[in-house]
């Protein structure tokens, strides 16, 4: 058995940086942060100042093109990405997401308004998408392991006992009280899906809260590009081969203030008896999906919602999700298939320009 957990930072930022899942994003409050003043005077710089941190077993990258950022800055984001992991990091058996899941069956559980926010954003996707994205995963999510040592295809009646356990439909919401309650014991939520989308929204909204324009927010495979590159032009945003190593793109995306978030089989995986199974799991067969897909690449504003539907539409295969995605407002989607086709939504070849001979793009 061959077990791989590819680096998850996925895309590449023009030809000179590599880098890489609506609502409030409620970042820091009032009274956390000083507002940096407008001096009037040209603080653009062209190489960044940045640093990186550590959250949802991602490495989480900020560059600011600004030379008034300091370390204050830079501490106080790492309070927010600390406070968000506390509260929904599933792993993290302290986090208000696991003591909700250890009351599974027993008592609902009182969570901050941070934390009920995303959950509640969690279940409308599963809904809306008719649990392709699907917050009650954990307990397939665990069995499976997918991206640690050990990780093997379970026994069918392991798969059979928890696939009841994984159903969105038994996760009870009381927004009066912000209490969520999983109605049978054994279930498990997992927020890993959207609350990297929600982390980057965070740090971009405390970056323009605080007088910065220009960043790049990159949580591996998840990208945020925060207002215009340095000059005044936008970002320039490469999109992974599937096939290749980090940094070698099959076309590249031009974009300002939006997000570019990836979810593909290549991502972390396994290898058991010469089948690869990847980590992106179908509550309803309790196996990795099993599609032609190798990749699919959300663009919209918020990357809260590229998080979830770049997981919800890569579950739906390329006819539905296609469909699916056409319909979405201020959002487009790129879909590459294992035998190297490119399709897109409308509204993508306006920004899409296809950089790699080996990829055919299938409709414009």
């Amino acid at each position: 058995m061959k077990i791989i957990k590819r680096s998850s930072l996925l895309l590449l930022l023009s030809a000179l940086l590599i880098i890489g899942g609506c609502m409030n994003s409620g970042a820091a409050p009032a009274d956390l942060t000083e507002k940096t003043p407008d001096s009037g005077q040209k603080t653009e710089i062209t190489d960044p100042i940045k640093k990186s941190y550590y959250i949802f077993d991602t490495i989480v990258q900020v560059k600011v093109y600004d030379s008034r950022i300091t370390d204050r800055h830079f501490d106080e984001i790492e309070e927010l990405l600390k406070t968000i992991d506390a509260e929904m990091s599933r792993t993290n058996d302290k986090s208000e997401l696991a003591k909700v899941n250890d009351n599974a069956g027993i008592k609902p559980v009182q969570v901050s308004e941070q934390t009920f926010n995303v959950i509640q954003k969690a279940y409308e996707y599963s809904k809306q998408t008719e649990g392709r994205f699907n917050l009650a995963i954990g307990p397939l999510v665990t069995l499976w392991n997918i991206g640690n040592e050990g990780a093997h295809v379970p026994d069918q009646s392991k798969i059979d006992e928890l696939i009841p356990l994984s159903q969105y439909n038994q996760v009870e919401l009381n927004p009066d009280t912000r209490e969520v309650y999983l109605k049978e014991k054994g279930m498990e939520m997992d927020l890993g899906a959207i609350a990297k989308g929600y982390s980057a929204d965070v740090i971009a909204k405390y970056l323009t809260d605080n007088g910065f324009k220009s960043a790049i927010i990159d949580l591996g495979g998840n990208v945020l590009a925060l207002g215009q590159k340095p000059g005044g032009h936008k970002w320039t945003i490469g999109i992974q081969d599937p096939d290749l190593s980090r940094g070698n793109p099959i076309g590249n995306l031009k974009v300002e203030n939006q997000t570019i978030v990836t979810s593909g089989v290549y991502e972390r995986f396994f290898e058991e008896d010469g089948k690869v199974y990847h980590h992106i799991l179908d509550s309803d067969t309790g196996y990795p999906v099993d599609n032609n897909l190798s990749s699919v690449t959300i663009l919209t504003d918020k990357s809260i919602d590229a998080d979830a539907l770049s997981t919800s539409i890569f579950s739906m295969g390329l006819e539905k999700g296609l469909e699916f995605a056409e319909q979405l407002d201020k959002a487009e989607a790129l879909f590459i298939t294992k035998d190297k086709k490119v399709y897109i939504t409308s509204g993508m070849a306006k920004v899409l320009t296809m950089t790699n001979d080996s990829y055919t793009l299938m409709n414009e």
